[in-house]
């Protein structure tokens, strides 16, 4: 992994190739939209996916959907066997985005943000429902 755009947008190499990844399932607060200000605990999810993704060895896992509109690829990311778009749910500093067709752990993800809803972590906490 070799770069954080924001909290649910990752750059990633492979055999020399760089493809941008936008995680399937969450949506962090806007760091940097072109159209958007910076949203409440945008900076903290940018931080906290920074500190643990880059320069780390990622495997991506697809859905139904391979790219959005934009080229993106959409993936699941996971880092040492643990699902990232789960920890970013569970810690608070994603909101739950799932989008037909593609739900594959659509019903995990709705537990764990309402954990970190119930126990307010992070922009729970911070920016309530907003």
């Amino acid at each position: 992994m070799t770069a954080v755009i924001d909290g649910d947008t990752i750059e990633v190499v492979r055999r020399s190739q760089h493809d941008i990844v936008r995680l399937l399932g969450v949506d962090t607060p806007e760091t940097h939209h072109p159209t958007k200000p910076v949203e409440c605990f945008g900076p903290e999810a940018s931080a906290f996916s920074t500190h643990y993704l880059l320069g780390q060895l990622v495997d991506l896992e697809d859905d139904v959907e391979h790219r959005d509109i934009y080229g993106r690829r959409l993936a699941y990311v996971f880092l040492g066997g643990r699902l990232f778009n789960d920890v970013l749910l569970r810690h608070g500093l994603a909101r739950l985005l799932v989008i037909a067709p593609n739900r594959a752990h659509g019903r995990d993800f709705l537990d764990s943000e309402l954990f970190a809803r119930h126990q307010k972590r992070g922009l729970w906490a911070k920016c309530g429902d907003e």
